[in-house]
């Protein structure tokens, strides 16, 4: 069994903190993304995991056992890099097999775990061949495969698939997760690529400046952000935000150009008079009749993408024009090929219960509506 357990785990480098207290527990067999923008600590919290760096404060457990103090070495987990880190001088075969040499595990069980994993990875035919003769995917299915042969309890995956290109990646994702399932092996994953996050996790560690500000999984955070940054870095493209303010009594939401959103069936009283950040992302916005529009799209630029149109433009009141504040940029995605361009004045409304609003001081979530 390799359940983790994090109990207020922080890191400092000096004087400076840069994990804030972290907890957390993760089942046996769970795939567990750790996503955030750069910089978030989400590298560092992984390599506290693996024990290439020291823990401040707090503690992380293994399968029931704390490792603060253990070396990698006896932690039974197996890291895969960015960078695929193989010998340039050695085969595919004795890349594999290295790690197994260095533990004294017999030739037979060595040959026995390399060609398991050559061929659940299809390197099979490729075990002589040596890292320079490889494909960028192929070294990644190498560097995977080494992770393999170990049988840990625990794989640790740090942004594996950066330098790949992009249609290379998607095959990649398929294959990390297809393997996941196959192997039932708990698995920490680190990406800032969001589509990564939402199509491999189980769960989903949103990190922002070393706080965990959410964790749950892919979909209950894109229906239910925690946080205004939450709510901007998961979904692509990103969601809208718009100045607004609930009026005296909670019973209606406008926005500070003086559109009003929701009106008479609302209970936000204990939001009355409060100024708040409205949240909606592109695709619940749609087009409707001049005289059932919530607000208006001066659009700037179409991206025509085949399956789907994106509209960019701004929010312009009911009349005149936009005063171009980043507050008021607005994002419109369309099915298909949209029949819009630049210059229109596009008639829209938000979806019902697609309204996010967020604390317009600390971001924080506030309600739906």
């Amino acid at each position: 069994m390799a359940e983790i357990g994090f109990s207020q785990v922080k890191k400092r480098y000096g004087g400076t903190q840069v994990i804030h207290g972290i907890d957390m527990q993760i089942s046996d067999g769970e795939f567990i993304v750790i996503v955030g923008p750069s910089g978030c600590g989400k590298s560092t919290l992984l390599r506290m995991v693996a024990g290439l760096e020291a823990i401040s404060e707090g503690e992380i457990s293994i399968g029931g056992q704390v490792v603060n103090d253990l070396e990698p070495k006896d932690r039974n987990i197996a890291m895969v890099f960015q960078n695929y880190a193989l010998y340039p001088h050695m085969s595919v075969y004795d890349n594999m097999a290295y790690g197994l040499k260095i533990a004294k595990l017999s030739k037979p069980e060595i040959e026995e775990r390399v060609q398991r994993a050559a061929k659940m990875l299809e390197l099979a035919h490729l075990l002589q061949r040596k890292p320079r003769q490889l494909s960028g995917g192929q070294r990644q299915r190498v560097a995977m495969g080494r992770a393999i042969v170990r049988d840990p309890g625990t794989f640790l995956f740090d942004e594996p698939l950066s330098n790949l290109d992009a249609k290379l990646r998607v095959q990649m994702r398929l294959e990390i997760k297809q393997l996941q399932r196959g192997l039932g092996t708990t698995s920490l994953y680190v990406t800032h690529d969001q589509v990564e996050a939402m199509t491999l996790a189980d769960r989903l560690i949103v990190m922002n400046a070393g706080v965990a500000e959410q964790i749950d999984t892919p979909m209950a955070i894109y229906d239910r952000p925690a946080s205004r940054f939450v709510a901007g870095f998961i979904g692509s493209p990103a969601m809208n935000f718009l100045a607004g303010r609930v009026g005296e009594g909670g019973r209606e939401l406008r926005l500070e150009q003086g559109m009003p959103l929701r009106s008479g069936s609302l209970n936000l009283g204990n939001l009355a008079g409060q100024p708040v950040t409205v949240g909606v992302r592109p695709e619940h916005l749609q087009l409707v009749a001049e005289g059932d529009a919530e607000m208006h799209l001066q659009v700037r630029l179409v991206e025509t993408l085949g399956a789907d149109s994106l509209a960019h433009g701004h929010l312009v009141p009911a009349e005149g024009q936009s005063n171009g504040m980043p507050e008021d940029i607005l994002t419109l995605r369309l099915p298909g090929v949209a029949r819009i361009a630049e210059g229109d004045r596009l008639p829209l409304r938000a979806a019902e219960e697609s309204l996010h609003l967020f604390d317009r001081e600390s971001g924080w979530r506030l309600a739906d509506v």
